[in-house]
């Protein structure tokens, strides 16, 4: 049994369908579809505008509920519940990266990420320390009293990924984390998205158009007219000092898995 195979998932959705409207006004985005994060993994979720990936952020991430499907998020069913309780395994199992960085600009980077505990009721014995400890992990030890104003871009978005890591969620989903970065930036950022998603505990998913990202991805998921096109599996992921080719390996054929063949899941509407 390969690797992965043993690894429980932190996350599952299945035969996620998602309709917006109704009658002839009726539009199916999402078609049927069926993913899982792993733990120690940075996972890529790639499409065309109008493919259905920020749909499906959003009903991963609890934000939003599928018109049909099953969500489990670090084993506690996440369909057919209250507003409340989506809410509550949001702020215990989720930590969400978005493209804007949304900072409070009158508050140091310290403060923001407290602030977010808060909001998130994170519990903690010094939530100073566990603050401190997230920003630390991001490489912001010595921006900790900085203001909003006084950081570059790619700071800023660091602080947004301190933010989501915080209370230690067990999945991280990041939308367009690199979109409004430079190349040195961007490149910081993935380098850290990839670090944080080595983390045995944690799953990492990014939504993306940034081809910038790939080399730093475990898995790539492509999606198209909402239904996954492929699946794969980097066999060696090209890190800023790596080669510059990457040899891609699938998860396996439905006969013989995990044996690196090259799978394209063609999905039924």
């Amino acid at each position: 049994m390969s690797e992965v195979a043993t690894r429980k998932p932190l996350l599952e959705a299945r035969g996620i369908v998602k309709i917006h409207g109704s009658g002839s006004l009726a539009n199916k985005v999402l078609k049927g579809i069926d993913v899982s994060l792993l733990p120690g993994e940075l996972t890529l979720l790639m499409g065309p505008s109008g493919s259905g990936k920020t749909t499906l952020l959003s009903i991963m991430g609890c934000l939003m509920t599928p018109t049909e499907g099953d969500l489990t998020v670090a084993g506690e069913k996440g369909i057919g519940l209250s507003p409340e309780a989506l809410a509550d395994i949001r702020r215990r199992h989720i930590g969400f990266v978005f493209q804007s960085y949304n900072l409070f600009p009158t508050m140091n980077v310290l403060d923001n990420v407290l602030l977010a505990m808060d909001v998130r009721r994170t519990r903690a014995v010094d939530p100073v320390e566990m603050a401190s400890k997230a920003l630390i992990e991001v490489g912001l030890a010595h921006r900790i009293k900085a203001f909003p104003s006084k950081l570059s871009g790619g700071e800023k978005q660091r602080v947004a990924i301190a933010r989501a890591l915080a209370g230690s969620p067990s999945v991280v989903l990041a939308d367009e984390p690199t979109a409004a970065l430079d190349t040195e930036n961007g490149k910081a950022v993935m380098a850290l998205l990839s670090k944080v998603g080595q983390d045995p505990t944690r799953a990492v998913l990014a939504v993306t158009h940034d081809h910038r990202m790939l080399p730093y991805a475990d898995r790539i998921i492509k999606i198209e007219d909402g239904l996954i096109h492929s699946d794969e599996r980097p066999k060696e992921a090209k890190k800023p000092d790596g080669p510059d080719s990457v040899v891609t390996q699938q998860q396996g054929s439905a006969k013989q898995p995990g044996f690196g063949y090259r799978i394209r899941v063609k999905q039924n509407a």
